[in-house]
């Protein structure tokens, strides 16, 4: 598996998910601008490898900014740091010298048909990984991505995620790229499946539990968790963020867990149901740039280029992540 990131609280999770399940084999993790600037996103994913005991795993920095749109972060959402309340000491090793789109190439081109790439935040480093390899499609095992609203409202305008409305050109390039006959479709997880993983504060103590960390309460508010181990410690002081973050945007006191959710599917399949589908991105629209126009009523007569998730069963991802991510804590 690549993953590429924005890291991000969200994306941290996926991180840790990745490193608490023992089927992934993490090649590397390739860094763009989205949820904070490309050069913090390093910053986070080195600590949070780390924190895991994977400071082995390459981290490479690809294109800082989108392909033609101005860069658009939202600290609002994931804090200065993009990593909520959380502090994390500065990682021991670099960022890799090679750019994160020849990192996705060359895994692509060494080992053709194995690697597995995820991505998590806007498509850039990908769009510029077709451009250097055009047959990135046929060389990759699979693609699976967080991002696009295909039959739900949008979370960053009405009808746009913030995947895809960051860099839609670089969507565009990436859906027209895997449109070719003989290409397996990439998986997509939408705002459809990935706002039911609602992560809430019985899941983080159900959590800190495995962990078996003291206490198991998690946080204080005021002045950060009190937990004795250092991801339970790290989860709560992140999420503690994003769940006041929703509790002012979205009426509940939680957290839409939607990158890790993308992980756990591209390992279990079993976890959502898709419904193969044409999309496409709108560039022009004044109210609508980056929304993933879908085909539901087939009327383009265009052949279906993505498998779209329609049902995902979130109450049994979550209560893997619990598992795994809280064994990982105890591990370590």
């Amino acid at each position: 598996m690549l993953l590429d990131v924005d890291t991000g609280i969200d994306d941290s999770l996926a991180l840790l998910y990745a490193c608490a399940s023992p089927e992934v084999e993490l090649l590397a993790v390739t860094c763009c601008s989205g949820n904070v600037e490309a050069k913090q996103v390093v910053e986070n994913t080195l600590a949070v490898l780390e924190l895991a005991g994977r400071g082995d795993v390459e981290v490479a920095l690809g294109r800082d900014v989108p392909l033609v749109r101005p860069l658009e972060t939202t600290p609002e959402t994931h804090g200065p740091r993009g990593i909520g309340y959380a502090e994390l000491p500065p990682a021991r090793r670099p960022v890799s010298e090679r750019h994160g789109a020849d990192v996705i190439v060359d895994a692509a081109r060494s080992r053709p048909g194995e690697v597995t790439l995820v991505t998590l935040g806007p498509l850039t480093n990908l769009a510029v990984a077709l451009h250097r390899e055009p047959d990135l499609p046929r060389l990759l095992k699979g693609w699976v991505l967080m991002g696009g609203a295909y039959r739900v409202p949008g979370n960053t305008a009405p009808t746009t995620e913030w995947n895809i409305h960051c860099d839609p050109e670089a969507a565009k390039q990436s859906f027209d790229a895997w449109s070719a006959d003989g290409i397996d479709r990439p998986l997509a997880l939408g705002l459809d499946v990935t706002e039911k993983a609602k992560f809430t504060p019985e899941h983080m103590a159900t959590l800190a539990r495995r962990a078996g960390s003291q206490p198991d309460a998690a946080a204080d508010e005021s002045d950060g968790s009190v937990a004795s181990n250092p991801i339970v410690r790290y989860l709560a002081d992140a999420l503690r963020f994003y769940m006041e973050f929703h509790s002012r945007y979205d009426g509940f006191y939680g957290a839409f867990v939607h990158d890790p959710f993308a992980v756990a599917a591209t390992l279990d399949r079993s976890l959502v149901r898709t419904e193969a589908l044409t999309v496409d991105v709108e560039l022009a629209g004044t109210l609508t740039a980056g929304e993933t126009v879908t085909d539901w009523r087939r009327v383009w007569g265009r052949p279906p280029n993505v498998d779209v998730c329609v049902e995902g069963d979130a109450a049994t991802f979550l209560d893997r992540f619990v598992e795994r991510v809280g064994g990982l804590a105890a591990s370590r």
